[in-house]
């Protein structure tokens, strides 16, 4: 049986473009286009990832995460925020945190996406993700010491 995972973003061919990398792959994606439709989606659906965008109308990816992460049914779901957001700090937060939480930045290469959630789905490849997920937090703590040297 093929894994699901919940495509949530309010821009459709984003949606469209999340879906066609990862029904390539062989999974079952279903879709939501709000942080609630995605909520309601979660409860009925039970994914076995979300791809969800930080920016939406009626509830932000953020607010998807909290409830996700409060509610014992969901919180193991893993999760990868894909958002065109440029503030550094937020991405380097999020990744920093962890807990099953990834961060891809729009825009990004389907390949690119679908690899992640490979290897986010697979336990085998738990390392490589911890070293992707530290690749990419070092290229972020570098980018924000730049950035904030300047405001100095």
């Amino acid at each position: 049986m093929a894994k699901k995972i919940l495509a949530v973003d309010d821009e459709p061919s984003i949606v469209k473009l999340v879906t066609t990398a990862l029904t390539a792959r062989g999974y079952e994606v279903v879709t939501a286009y709000d942080g609630e439709e995605a909520l309601s989606k979660v409860r009925s659906e039970k994914p076995d990832l979300i791809v969800c965008d930080i920016m939406m109308p009626k509830m932000d990816g953020r607010e998807v995460a909290r409830r996700l992460a409060e509610d014992p049914a969901t919180k193991h779901i893993p999760l990868v925020f894909l958002s065109a957001i440029g503030d550094l700090d937020d991405q380097l937060h999020t990744l920093e945190e962890g807990g099953g939480r990834e961060y891809l930045t729009k825009p990004f290469r389907p390949s690119e996406l679908a690899d992640y959630v490979e290897a986010m789905l697979d336990p085998a490849r738990k390392d490589e993700v911890a070293r992707l997920r530290q690749q990419h937090v070092g290229k972020l703590r570098a980018m924000t010491q730049i950035m904030h040297r300047g405001k100095d």
